[in-house]
């Protein structure tokens, strides 16, 4: 008897759910999730999943085989993803934005055992689906007591769909000690007992993963600006005040967005301690104007790919980082993390050394799901971990801090959205009336993507401007791709440059784009 109560003790120490779950059994009434005022505690977080965790065990599905889940920014959105992962199946959270063909194509790539829909469908998928009714009634059901089979150790936790080439998403399979390998680094950034955290970002956008688990495990408030509110500015600067947080997670872009608001500052929002963001490049400009407006606040730039669990470095930027950097580093590597150049890649650019940043740990994913070529091209052993080769550009300094140099293809970050520009373009030379289309981001000079440009040759015969062709081209592109991946601006020629080996000059039209 004395054995079993210490497994069980070991087992709400080291495991996600099962630590959420004592939390909850102590802490019923404590507020977990505040939707604009819709508010759901702890007791409902655990009743909801424990019933859905039931259903989910009596259907006998196959061993470990994921579950799709059709989501919205909503409690029972979270409800879901855990009563998938006590039932001892990793989830796939799928935004509710997401256009059909992104649906039907994960669903194809992923082969999941279930689908839940927490929202109404727009298809019907040839996997077997509890509709959204059928879920709430599910969640709503109070069940026995059960015995979870909780996720754990190198099984699948979730799996988040990126960007990929040729219209083809990946699909990164995080573990649990992944996950709590990235769960342990944020507990070590000093934040408060029971934090009251934001959650902006989609639940089908691993940076959300940074405010829901570290929060929910330091049995804190997990406090959602849905999309609906911050996609209409006079809505989400009436809906900031209603939200008083005191960590701040978001892409440096929303934040940009915050700022402008004037009463966006210390003076009406004194709760707010720790700021961290990640998703994409921090400029210095943003940095200076967030730590002027919140002087006292903990601001951390942090870095890291999907495939190694959220985030792997960080840097506290404090005003004598700024006086020091002009563009600012990514951060040090985490304690049980190396970050390395790839042997090969080294090259001297004013007088540093850059390469592309190898990520080697227990935060590192096991690869893509059912894309054994895919992971075998970025993912290998490494002084006995995993690694994953990023792509991306960087040096690392003397001391171990790591600075961000650019990308080694022609992958972006546009608004926190990592993009594949071969994805972009497979779409856009599939609309009848463009005959050549190719995607070219335009920077702004803090080296950060303003704007995604589509320079295309089209037939136009059926368009009596370039205007009307740009409306169609949009309305086609917008049904079968995510909207952050839209070109904001369309580019009219009547041919694109070509190398010698017969292909579209890319580097000559992203010098074009960026040359004013």
């Amino acid at each position: 008897m004395q054995r079993q109560e210490e497994n069980a003790k070991e087992l709400f120490m080291t495991n996600i759910v099962a630590t959420i779950d004592q939390v909850a059994t102590q802490y019923p009434h404590r507020i977990a999730y505040d939707n604009l005022g819709q508010i759901n505690t702890y007791g409902e977080l655990k009743q909801y999943s424990d019933a859905l965790a039931d259903y989910i065990m009596a259907r006998q599905l196959p061993a470990h085989a994921p579950i799709m889940v059709y989501c919205d920014q909503s409690f029972l959105s979270i409800a879901t993803f855990l009563g998938c992962v006590k039932a001892g199946h990793a989830y796939i959270p799928v935004d509710t934005h997401s256009p059909n063909d992104r649906l039907t194509m994960i669903n194809t790539i992923a082969q999941p055992a279930l689908v839940l829909a927490v929202a109404d469908l727009p298809i019907t998928l040839p996997t077997p689906t509890v509709s959204a009714v059928a879920l709430k009634l599910i969640l709503n059901t109070r069940a026995a007591s059960i015995t979870p089979q909780y996720v754990t150790g190198d099984d699948t936790f979730y799996i988040i769909f990126t960007s990929g080439t040729t219209g083809q998403p990946k699909g990164v399979q995080i573990s649990h000690d992944n996950l709590r390998s990235f769960t342990d680094w944020m507990a070590g950034f000093g934040l408060p007992d029971t934090p009251i955290s934001l959650a902006q970002a989609p639940y089908s956008f691993d940076l959300s993963v940074m405010d829901l688990y570290p929060t929910l495990l330091a049995g804190g408030t997990v406090r959602v600006l849905p999309r609906e509110t911050t996609e209409n500015l006079k809505d989400l600067f009436t809906a900031l005040p209603q939200v008083p947080v005191n960590v701040w997670v978001s892409t440096p872009s929303f934040m940009e967005i915050c700022l402008m608001e004037p009463s966006f500052d210390a003076a009406h929002y004194p709760d707010l301690t720790h700021v961290f963001f990640c998703g994409e490049e921090l400029t210095h400009q943003t940095a200076a104007k967030l730590l002027d407006r919140f002087p006292d606040v903990h601001l951390f730039n942090t870095y890291g790919p999907t495939e190694a669990t959220v985030a792997v470095s960080a840097i506290e930027i404090t005003p004598a980082v700024l006086a020091r950097y002009e563009r600012l580093p990514i951060g040090y590597a985490k304690a049980d993390t190396e970050i390395s150049l790839v042997p090969g890649t080294e090259h001297e650019v004013n007088g540093e050394t850059e390469g592309e940043l190898l990520i080697t740990g227990p935060s590192v994913a096991r690869g893509y799901i059912n894309r054994p070529d895919k992971t075998a091209a970025v993912f290998a052993p490494h002084h006995g971990q995993q690694s994953y080769r990023t792509g991306d550009l960087g040096s690392i300094d003397a001391d171990g801090l790591v600075f961000y140099r650019g990308r080694t293809d022609f992958q972006i970050k546009l608004n926190g959205y990592r993009i594949e520009l071969e994805e972009v373009n497979h779409y856009l030379n599939q609309v009848p009336w463009i005959e050549h289309g190719v995607a070219v981001p335009q920077y702004d000079r803090n080296h950060k993507v303003r704007q995604l440009l589509a320079y295309v040759v089209v037939n136009d015969q059926q368009f009596d401007s370039h205007i009307s062709a740009t409306k169609a081209s949009k309305e086609y592109l917008g049904a079968r791709m995510m909207s952050y991946m839209l070109p904001q601006r369309f580019v009219y020629r009547d041919a694109l440059p070509m190398t010698t080996n017969g292909k579209v000059a890319i580097k000559q039209l992203i010098s074009e784009a960026n040359a004013s």
